[in-house]
């Protein structure tokens, strides 16, 4: 989001909690999300793409409202009337075309009528296949939750992101051989997949409440949260969503005070570290040991600033909707160890990643025909948790040795913690000597995570290897 998008955002939301009550609460939610999700998405060399993204993302979403609620909901009366909404609105947004020559709502101007109401149709007809012959259960379930995680992998992966370009521009009729992996800029795509999967992978174990497609769209789109997170859980969603409003003066005051916490964070403290932080332009400009420390620090302090600074700012403008987004950062550089690092840093994918992937994969290893030693449980399942996070933000090298150093810092951490277990009593009789060792295990898991942060923020292993070389002045 832009300082513009933010502002423009609060004035929606602080007109909506001063003159709308629940009844049309959901309605404003669903028309700003839908065009929110289209101005916000940037342009690309890809004709028309910021128009056909965010339709493509609408029609994932009606596609697993379809496949997550039973028939009875599907044929209610008001879930055609919201269809029939979200239809109009993405008309509506291709209708801009005839505004001017360049986009109004969207970066470039949509296509042309006629497409779009194609799209429309074969949307609407993909809805009445699945409805007519899916049920919200079993294998059609995994083969969805399959194509977003496949849909993801292509996205995230330079090598399939150009091939899938290079078809989109043979489609669009221009040049295949221009094709790059920075052609396709899908805002909030991985977001919405953890939202879609969420809710699919509950439905398989029968825990998903029952939700209108207006509730749906509202929880998957919602546009604080859109691009940065966090990502919330639709039955605590719905709990926030389906209450009577509380005292908008302490809804106004709480939400206003993270709003305006998370602009300062976010466009004053970030935004001038990232003047300096270290990155792939300045990586060869600085040789000296402790200027290179500099730009480690900044870093870590800059990426820190920013996603807490959005977070705040989602929870801020979610208020004044209605809406309690969950925390997303509590401290995590003041935590004495790595655990309590990830127990605190972007708390709902860490506890998305727990619930869906490493919890599963324990009691998978543990309840085996020849179950692992448990030492060897541990070990496979941080580190595969970790190199799937890492993965989550790029598929590269750089991210799968990002996500190798926490989860091998977190087994050692978890071995350490088993060692010193017996010995806590003796620590604990002398506070002075526990104290100091919190604070000296503080200072050395906040320089870990800093450290790590080398495989995060540069392209290449070579010049991440490059910088720790430097750093101990090599």
């Amino acid at each position: 989001m832009t300082l513009m998008h933010i502002l423009v955002f609060g004035a929606v939301a602080l007109v909506a909690r001063l003159f709308l009550r629940e009844i049309g609460r959901g309605w404003l939610l669903l028309a700003g999300s839908v065009l929110a999700m289209y101005w916000m998405q940037p342009a690309m060399p890809l004709r028309e793409m910021d128009f056909w993204l965010p339709t493509v993302t609408l029609a994932l979403t009606v596609f697993s409202w379809v496949l997550i609620t039973p028939e009875t909901v599907r044929q209610e009366r008001k879930q055609w009337v919201t269809g029939g909404v979200l239809a109009a609105l993405v008309l509506g947004v291709a209708l801009t075309r005839y505004l001017g020559a360049t986009g109004v709502l969207t970066a470039t101007r949509p296509p042309q009528t006629g497409a779009v109401l194609m799209g429309l149709a074969l949307v609407v007809g993909i809805a009445w296949l699945l409805g007519r012959f899916t049920r919200p259960a079993g294998r059609v379930l995994t083969v969805a939750v399959v194509t977003l995680i496949g849909l993801f992998v292509v996205l995230k992966w330079p090598l399939l992101t150009v091939w899938f370009s290079a078809g989109l521009r043979w489609l669009s009729g221009q040049a295949v051989e221009r094709a790059t992996a920075l052609d396709v800029r899908w805002l909030g795509f991985s977001y919405v997949a953890f939202r879609l999967i969420h809710t699919l992978r509950d439905r398989q174990n029968g825990r998903l409440p029952t939700v209108s497609l207006q509730e749906y769209i509202n929880y998957v789109l919602f546009f604080p949260a859109f691009s940065a997170g966090p990502i919330d859980r639709l039955e605590r969603f719905l709990k926030d969503l389906r209450a009577l409003l509380g005292d908008v003066a302490e809804d106004l005051g709480m939400g206003g005070k993270r709003l305006v916490v998370g602009l300062f964070k976010k466009f004053v403290i970030a935004d001038s570290l990232a003047l300096f932080a270290l990155g792939p332009q300045n990586v060869g400009q600085v040789t000296g040991t402790g200027w290179q420390w500099v730009l480690v620090y900044a870093y870590a302090l800059q990426i820190f600033f920013d996603f807490s600074g959005y977070t705040d700012i989602a929870i801020g403008l979610g208020r004044w909707l209605g809406i309690r987004l969950p925390e997303n950062f509590n401290a995590p550089y003041l935590k004495p160890n790595l655990t309590q690092f990830w127990n605190n840093w972007h708390m709902t994918l860490t506890q998305w990643f727990r619930a869906y992937f490493f919890n599963p994969l324990t009691r998978s290893l543990r309840t085996a025909r020849k179950p692992l030693p448990a030492t060897v449980v541990i070990l496979l399942t941080q580190v595969g948790t970790m190199v799937l996070i890492g993965l989550w933000h790029g598929i590269g090298w750089n991210f799968v040795l990002w996500g190798l150093w926490h989860g091998l810092g977190l087994f050692v951490q978890n071995r350490w913690t088993e060692w010193m277990r017996p010995r806590m009593a003796w620590l604990e009789a002398r506070p002075r000597i526990a104290a100091g060792g919190r604070v000296l295990a503080t200072v050395l898991t906040f320089h870990y995570v800093a450290l790590g942060w080398v495989w995060f923020a540069l392209p290449t292993p070579t010049d991440s290897l490059t910088v720790l070389l430097r750093l101990v002045g090599g």
